[in-house]
């Protein structure tokens, strides 16, 4: 049995190392960042396909991910993981990409919710999402780990001693890879006080009503509430950084949907690590690597489905 390194700790990492596990694999994982330095750390981790591709994989992976963070929710609270009944605004009543994904999905008829809604949407899809507390889940999950993380920073992928390296590197990916398709995209969010936000429910508004760039969220933790977003294209050394511009605008869309937040908690910011289409594939140069990086706003969403197509591909190695 191969012994295997998965590089990187962050959401992908370190489930892609205890679904390795899980399946009488000897794991270690090499990481630089740890917990709070991580991208993932900064992520508002509620279930959605955001910005990943392509669809028909998403879908597989985002759905198999949906049930095991169901389960989580149901078995070990201590993960950080809680099922929010989600809306989603919509400008047809076409049935959306991801609906099968989340469990049927289905188009809003109550007029007392669409009431809600009806200054900012006609239409309204309703679908129960897990929602993960960042810093919870990554401390779990590296609580969990047979041996604890090797944390220091690789420039290559041959300074590892490992029969199959896993590469969870998110944005890092590009400086081992020299792969140009990956893309930054900078997020900014705002944590406030519940206010009138009921901390049972999350809202998505990804259309384009908000300006270029720009989206609108609402994702309850336990005790507060994440409001975001934007999501720009950038380099891979723009600081992650919040702006007063970004926070405010962010708080400004509230009015419309009938939200009053609470106090001001803290910024966060981040750098998503997106790529045309997910890479998940044995190194073609290189068949001891197995990639898995490029989630780009979904990385808890597709977190588990893409670990264990991981482990498939460590299966079939000889």
């Amino acid at each position: 049995m191969p012994n295997v390194c998965v590089l990187g700790a962050g959401v992908s990492g370190l489930t892609t190392a205890l679904a390795l596990e899980e399946a009488g694999f000897r794991v270690r994982i090499v990481a630089a960042a740890t917990g709070a330095s991580t991208t993932s750390a900064a992520a508002g981790a509620v279930w959605f396909p955001y910005r990943c591709d392509p669809p028909h994989l998403v879908n597989r992976w985002a759905k198999r991910t949906r049930e095991w963070l169901i389960e989580l929710s149901r078995r070990h609270p201590e993960a950080g993981v809680d099922v929010l009944q989600a809306y989603e605004c919509a400008e047809t009543a076409e049935r959306p990409w991801w609906s099968d994904a989340a469990g049927g999905a289905q188009l809003v008829d109550d007029p007392l919710i669409l009431r809600r809604f009806a200054a900012t949407a006609r239409y309204l899809w309703q679908f129960t999402a897990p929602r993960v507390e960042p810093l919870l889940f990554l401390d779990w999950a590296e609580k969990r780990l047979s041996l604890p993380i090797d944390r220091r920073r690789v420039k290559a992928f041959d300074d590892l001693d490992a029969d199959l390296i896993v590469n969870c590197t998110g944005l890092q990916a590009r400086g081992l890879t020299g792969d140009q398709e990956l893309q930054a995209i900078y997020g900014q969010t705002v944590i406030v006080e519940p206010g009138n936000l009921d901390l049972r429910e999350t809202i998505e508004d990804n259309r384009s009503i908000h300006g270029e760039n720009q989206t609108f969220y609402t994702i309850p933790r336990r005790g507060e509430v994440v409001l975001g977003g934007v999501a720009i294209a950038c380099s891979d050394d723009t600081p992650a950084t919040p702006t007063a511009a970004t926070r405010e605008a962010i708080l400004s869309r509230c009015a419309p949907y009938g939200l009053k937040p609470g106090r001001v908690v803290r910024d966060s910011a981040g750098l998503r690590p997106y790529r045309t289409t997910v890479r998940l594939e044995r190194d073609p140069a290189d068949p001891r690597i197995i990639h898995n990086y490029g989630h780009g706003g979904a990385g808890f969403t597709l977190s588990r489905g893409c670990a264990e197509d991981v482990v498939g591909l460590v299966r079939e190695t000889k």
